[in-house]
């Protein structure tokens, strides 16, 4: 039976603070609660319309009412299915393969579908700056369709984690050298900028080398979705 504390709970879950200070965040959709049941990912409760959605414990499933679940989601039209879980802990960065830095990016589609992205390109280490949008925000959770499971998320001190490492630095620029006229390694960190700002004057002065994706249409267009960039960049990054 779903009590209001459970109700205040899930709903505080919205926020970033409430998210740290619980240690939890949640995902709406079957697909969704699937992907992360079937991870690492520690289930701490789980609720369904409908009790035979998911074949797990009964202490963990609550059935409750549509009503019941609209109170609890952030979307408008809630879809049957809220799982909550542990928040967990960041694995340390394997420098072995490409790893995509983040600096500021801000939007919550952004970072989902980035995230995406590096699952579908095999890139299993994503670092992003501090300031960069929480990765367990609802927004970005609903934009990654589940990718959250299978990659690393590192939150850090940008200038320190590239101090540190060991590997080529490539940013990504309007003003950089066409990414198709280049020879890429077989591993490197690669950063994006804030949709705004782009590649902040620290960061940059870290660059080993800036790339830019060709503009070949209208010279008004200002610059590529910093998602779409990373698709095009990602893509270059593991063709043969």
């Amino acid at each position: 039976m779903l009590v209001k504390s459970q109700i205040k709970l899930i709903r505080s879950l919205q926020q970033k603070k409430y998210r740290n200070q619980h240690g939890l965040f949640f995902v709406e959709g079957k697909k969704a609660i699937e992907e992360l049941l079937d991870s690492d990912f520690k289930p701490y409760s789980i609720f369904s319309v409908d009790a035979n959605l998911f074949d797990i414990s009964h202490d963990i499933l609550t059935e409750v009412s549509m009503a019941d679940l609209k109170q609890m989601s952030f979307l408008k039209n809630s879809n049957g299915a809220l799982g909550v879980f542990h928040i967990p802990e960041a694995k340390q960065v394997d420098f072995k393969d490409w790893i995509v830095v983040l600096d500021d990016v801000r939007d919550p589609g952004n970072l989902g579908t980035i995230i995406r992205l590096c699952d579908w390109f095999g890139i299993h280490n994503l670092v992003c700056s501090q300031n960069t949008v929480d990765c367990y925000n609802p927004k970005v959770l609903q934009a990654t369709m589940g990718s959250i499971s299978r990659v690393n998320i590192f939150y850090t001190n940008l200038l320190d984690f590239i101090k540190e490492s060991k590997i080529p630095v490539y940013g990504a620029f309007m003003d950089g050298e066409s990414v198709y006229e280049n020879n890429l390694p077989e591993k490197g960190i690669i950063i994006l900028g804030n949709e705004g700002n782009g590649i902040s004057d620290e960061v940059e002065a870290m660059v080993s080398k800036k790339i830019s994706i060709p503009q070949y249409g209208n010279k008004t267009t200002e610059s590529l979705n910093v998602a779409t960039a990373s698709a095009i960049l990602l893509n270059e990054i593991r063709r043969d």
